[in-house]
């Protein structure tokens, strides 16, 4: 189920071009998936990524500090396997 939504454009505005702003906006804001973004625009999600990569908008919301931790626990998992283990047993 959808809503429906009417907008008086500006005469210099195209109507597929505030379409696409709409829809980049709402993904950007998590309101929508990729692809209902995509499917709004009027574009394939493949095309719709190319969008959104010329205009520096992350396709994936992936904090730093999320991949910081997850890169610091696969080098310990890797120096455990090595034998070099720096995690300490629990007391």
């Amino acid at each position: 189920m959808s809503n429906t939504l009417t907008v008086e454009l500006p005469f210099d505005l195209d109507p597929e071009e505030a379409r696409l702003l709409l829809s980049i906006k709402l993904f950007e804001e998590g309101k929508v998936s990729l692809g209902y973004a995509a499917e709004m625009a009027g574009y394939t999600k493949r095309t719709f990524i190319e969008l959104l990569g010329k205009r520096g908008i992350p396709v994936i919301n992936y904090p730093p500090e999320d991949l910081e931790r997850e890169v610091e626990l696969l080098k310990a998992l890797d120096r455990e396997r090595r034998g070099g283990s720096d995690i300490q047993p629990e007391a």
